[in-house]
């Protein structure tokens, strides 16, 4: 190097930040994990098996911090495998389905699980918590089909129909089989097929853009499988 020229600055070593997913199963952390890492939105929904994990950069005044977030399976049946990663946490992201009332109320005991982990020398007053309510587009989308299929005040069409959205609705909140196909129990095997028939017609994701499609037109066709096998 000639004299009298400046160091060339090194570039400071990637910092590297521990972040955690928490909240009742099925309310999207892992779609919405997948959505940061990856930069894109996976519709299908797969069960987390214990812990999940995501990475992914961001630079901040020039500098690397690589962000890595754990994916914790929001099952009580799981709760052996999450709760080796509570420690050395830097940051939370507690998520809640908007359309599920408990998952939001759940949000207490998942921190009171986390506190209690951490022991009665773990601090959480450094720790970031963040809020995250999930599934708001879809019920948004259901709210707009509450005027025919078109956004209030305007005249213009959506995609999908209020009886597409109706049924969705209704099928996600089903208690059993009989209930998803709208079928009293006991139904003979014509009214069954009837029944799931007219719903995959309704529904069939290739036909239906409507928010969860592809999940309810699934559910359908299990629910028609099982009750199949019942009736004779």
């Amino acid at each position: 190097m000639e004299a009298g020229m400046p160091k060339r600055k090194e570039p400071g070593k990637s910092l590297r930040i521990k972040v955690i997913s928490m909240g009742n199963a099925e309310v999207g952390k892992s779609c919405i994990i997948k959505r940061y890492c990856e930069k894109r939105f996976v519709p299908k929904y797969l069960a987390t098996i214990g812990i999940d994990y995501g990475v992914t950069k961001v630079y901040i005044k020039d500098r690397e911090i690589k962000v890595n977030i754990f994916d914790m399976a929001g099952h009580p049946f799981f709760y052996e495998v999450r709760n080796e990663f509570y420690k050395d946490t830097q940051g939370v992201i507690l998520v809640y389905d908007v359309s599920q009332k408990d998952s939001f109320e759940a949000l207490d005991s998942w921190l009171a699980e986390m506190k209690q982990e951490l022991g009665p020398h773990g601090n959480m007053d450094n720790i970031i918590f963040t809020v995250c309510a999930n599934k708001m587009f879809y019920s948004a989308i259901v709210d707009f089909c509450e005027n025919g299929g078109k956004r209030p005040g305007t005249n213009v069409s959506i995609s999908f129909t209020k009886e597409q959205a109706d049924n969705i609705r209704r099928i996600r909140n089903s208690k059993d089989s009989w209930d998803m196909l709208g079928v009293k129990p006991g139904a003979t095997r014509d009214e069954v097929n009837k029944a799931y028939r007219k719903l995959a017609v309704l529904l069939h994701p290739d036909k239906c853009m409507a928010p969860g499609s592809e999940d309810a037109f699934k559910a359908v066709v299990n629910a028609r499988t099982a009750l199949l096998k019942n009736i004779k």
